[in-house]
């Protein structure tokens, strides 16, 4: 941890020792904050990020659904135009015969004239069929438009919703720059001797949260399953790879990025973020964990990490970072789910 200040601090502060030159009149410097408050601090700014990047990352999600449902619209309305000029054009030819054979005549009139009663019945049969074709062709003409117009509303409305998300993502995107902007400004004002001071509270608080899930036996340590297996597998293989925002592979990852690609890899998509996987996949007590399960933090479940056993899980933690293996209790737990369970029996 202390690693990670370092590192984030570290070109921000030679900066800002440049732009710190004496100057002939000096401000009060700010009242000092112990330790405590600087890492409660940094532990609230880190959340805000996180929760921002987790909420554009659901928006972008949305988004890219939504595009697909313009495009598949779209489609739907090119087929239903081409059926609507194949329809005008049968109403066209069956309207040009009609104005061709028109003899004035109603057909009780012709069947009285005819010489031929039967011929005149028979021909009138078939009159009567081509009636009912042409009523048929303007009622699928009809139809036809109807599907058209609808087709048009929907493609029009989805276009309109995609435009609103793609916005609302741009605004999210902006809220995320500005909360690591306060990261990073948060950390370039600080010393050396602080950075290290927070990386070890940060890091007895830890243990201490750790000594303490594993002593309440409130910890299990089930066998994978083999789905299971192949997820922890992918996720290992992506240690040392770094924390970015949005990412989902194979260069970086964020959070839910690390375990929603993980387990597309073994073969069970799961949603994007990690309130999705929260409230959509299974829940499971700590008491049950295998590995493969994810772990999910924080009350508004804004980080995840995956289950490697022995109480401990591989996590992309956070920006500045990189895939590591953590303590479980590295973070506030809210609780774990498990993507591969099986789904409920139908009573």
């Amino acid at each position: 941890m202390s690693g990670t200040f370092l590192r984030l601090a570290g070109a921000a502060a030679v900066a800002a020792q440049a732009v710190l030159a004496p100057v002939p009149c000096v401000a009060a410097p700010a009242p000092q904050r112990s330790v405590s408050q600087l890492l409660t601090d940094l532990q609230q700014l880190y959340r805000q990020t996180e929760q921002a990047t987790e909420t554009y990352n659901a928006t972008a999600e949305k988004l890219q659904r939504q595009r697909a449902r313009v495009s598949r619209l779209d489609g739907q309305l090119a087929r239903a135009r081409l059926a609507l000029q194949d329809s005008r054009a049968d109403a066209g030819r069956l309207a040009r015969q009609q104005y061709q054979s028109s003899t004035g005549l109603g057909p009780y009139v012709r069947l009285l004239l005819a010489r031929d009663p039967q011929h005149a019945l028979d021909e009138g049969h078939v009159i009567g069929e081509l009636a009912r074709e042409r009523a048929r062709t303007v009622s699928r003409l009809t139809v036809t438009e109807q599907q058209k117009d609808a087709l048009a509303r929907a493609a029009r409305k989805a276009l309109d919703t995609q435009l609103a998300l793609a916005d609302r993502q741009k605004k999210q995107r902006d809220h995320v720059r500005s909360r690591l902007g306060d990261v990073e400004r948060l950390l370039a004002s600080l010393t050396s001797g602080q950075l290290a001071a927070i990386a070890r509270l940060e890091q007895q608080g830890v243990a201490r949260a750790q000594q303490r899930l594993t002593t309440s036996g409130a910890l299990g340590d089930r066998p994978a399953s083999p789905a299971g297996d192949r997820a922890v597998r992918y996720a290992m293989a992506q240690l040392g790879k770094p924390y970015a925002w949005g990412a989902q592979g194979p260069s970086a990852y964020d959070c839910s990025g690390l375990t929603s690609r993980a387990w597309e890899h073994a073969g069970t998509p799961i949603p994007r973020t990690s309130q999705e996987q929260w409230q959509r996949l299974t829940r499971v007590p700590l008491k049950q964990l295998r590995p493969g399960d994810l772990v999910v933090y924080f009350p508004e479940a804004t980080h995840v990490a995956m289950y490697v056993g022995h109480g401990r899980v591989v996590q992309a933690p956070r920006p500045g970072e990189r895939v590591r293996i953590s303590p479980l209790a590295s973070y506030p737990v809210l609780g774990a789910v498990r993507p591969d369970a099986p789904a409920p029996r139908a009573r």
